[in-house]
């Protein structure tokens, strides 16, 4: 089961909006959802709550450390309580999946993200799952930094509110441990296809009644 709920962003009203947040507003929504609220704790570095579910303890995690030093805070509060990598899920942005879409993936390398890449370091390890919000790519490379620290569009910003409302459902399955179920259902739990504008009605001109010739 997940014990560790983690969810990545920078500190600060400046950055609250920007698409490098996704991973702190994930872990609002969770908060919100479990009814708890994040406070300060500087001994994990971070904002945190700590609740109990199903008669096991859960922990919410925002690291207020700064994007790339995420690991120093997530690695403290995993050693002191015990929590294995694998009992630890990271929401984070993701460039490679379009805005409204998330993906559940165990393992694997961090892909040039600063956070996973500190994750990586402190935990000794990349065998924890990510929840993977999609905040789509810019196009170019050279401006990813950009792209990721600036607001979404107006759309996009409801789009990737809208996936972590779904992906919401998933979380008993995440509790239980239940992987397959609740990647099942957050990979299945797509926008609806927007439905097609109703043709307009067709009007049809009246017939005048036949003219009687004298």
């Amino acid at each position: 089961m997940i014990k560790l709920f983690v969810g990545l962003g920078n500190p600060g009203p400046e950055y609250d909006a920007t698409r490098h947040n996704a991973g702190f507003w994930w872990v609002d929504a969770l908060a919100r959802e479990l009814k708890v609220n994040l406070s300060m704790d500087r001994g994990y570095h971070g904002l945190m709550a700590r609740t109990t579910l199903q008669g096991q303890t859960v922990w919410l995690l925002e690291p207020q450390t700064f994007m790339n030093l995420s690991g120093k805070s997530v690695g403290a509060l995993a050693r002191f309580f015990k929590i294995q990598p694998d009992e630890i899920l990271v929401a984070h942005d993701e460039l490679d999946i379009v805005p409204g879409e998330v993906k559940l993936k165990f393992g694997g390398s961090h892909a040039g993200h600063n956070g996973l890449r500190d994750i990586h370091a402190q935990l000794g390890t990349g065998d924890y799952w990510r929840l993977r919000l999609g905040v789509g790519h810019p196009g170019v490379k050279s401006e990813v930094v950009n792209w990721v620290l600036k607001k979404p569009s107006l759309d996009h910003r409801i789009a990737i509110d809208q996936c972590i409302d779904r992906s919401m459902k998933a979380l008993p399955h995440l509790l239980a441990g239940e992987m397959d179920k609740a990647t099942m259902l957050i990979h299945t739990s797509k926008p609806p296809r927007p439905k097609p504008p109703r043709p307009p009605a067709e009007t049809v001109a009246p017939v005048s009644p036949p003219t009687s010739v004298e």
